[in-house]
């Protein structure tokens, strides 16, 4: 089974981009997005459904801002929509789709490049997040948490990490959040087949980065640690280019 997930930072442009065609040709079994900006009603979700997709969105209550959704060629036995917690589920942070063997998650953290309030947003999002999620692997133990994380957790997801020691998504207190997080059985999928450097899913619109390729690596497919015989491959798909951030792919059995 291949799953994916991808910021599409705004689904209708994504869609204008080429998504459609993007998805149909690469018909993923499931994919997480992220950041839709739109609701359900403002695009053609028949283009989806006609497919192969069962799909279930939920969108922030803001027009234009954040949102999650998931596609699904099967079809989950349960969806859940939020965290049960308003100042998130508000936002549309995570929707859960439960299967026979798994359950998946897409979720998109906040980001605290604003400063201020929104990193202590993020802070506070870290801290619930790293116990609902600890809470709900004693129901269902083989979990998928994917997304935009909004960190890049060592040096080695970072094309500049001298430069950024001191930028949010790079800040010693978020990379430790993500020590203690893959340290209370979660696994990076990704590095669980793939050590090497220069591998990234999102790039700044400014000065060439994408080009240049000087990116962070910001988008996970985090597995419970008893998943890990089941995860047989992740990677990461630079070449669609729909949004700043690129797909990234795991294989499990």
């Amino acid at each position: 089974m291949n799953i994916v997930s991808y910021n599409v930072n705004g689904i209708r442009a994504a869609m204008r981009k080429g998504f459609g065609e993007w998805l149909a040709e690469t018909s993923p079994d499931i994919i997480g997005l992220q950041e839709i900006k739109a609701k359900e009603d403002q695009i053609e979700i028949s283009l989806f459904e006609d497919l192969g997709y069962h799909c279930y969105w939920y969108p922030a209550v803001k027009k234009g801002y954040s949102g999650v959704a998931i596609l699904s060629k099967t079809k989950p036995k349960k969806v859940t929509y939020g965290m049960g917690v308003d100042k998130y589920d508000d936002e549309g942070r995570m929707i859960r789709a439960d299967y026979g063997d798994f359950s998946f998650i897409s979720a998109y953290f906040p980001s605290g490049t604003t400063g201020g309030i929104r990193q202590d947003f993020k802070y506070a999002f870290l801290d619930d997040v790293f116990g609902f999620t600890q809470d709900l692997k004693r129901s269902s133990p083989n979990l998928i948490l994917s997304g935009d994380y909004n960190i890049c957790h060592k040096a080695i997801d970072i094309h500049n990490p001298v430069a950024n020691k001191n930028t949010s998504g790079f800040l010693p207190e978020e990379r430790a959040w993500m020590d203690k997080f893959t340290g209370a059985g979660f696994d990076d999928s990704f590095r669980l087949h793939n050590q090497s450097p220069h591998e990234y899913s999102w790039w700044s619109y400014r000065a060439n980065a994408r080009a240049n390729n000087k990116g962070w690596r910001i988008d996970y497919h985090m597995t419970s640690s008893a998943m890990k015989e089941r995860v047989k491959g992740a990677r990461i798909m630079p070449d669609a280019v729909h949004s700043d951030h690129c797909p990234i792919l795991v294989e499990i059995t």
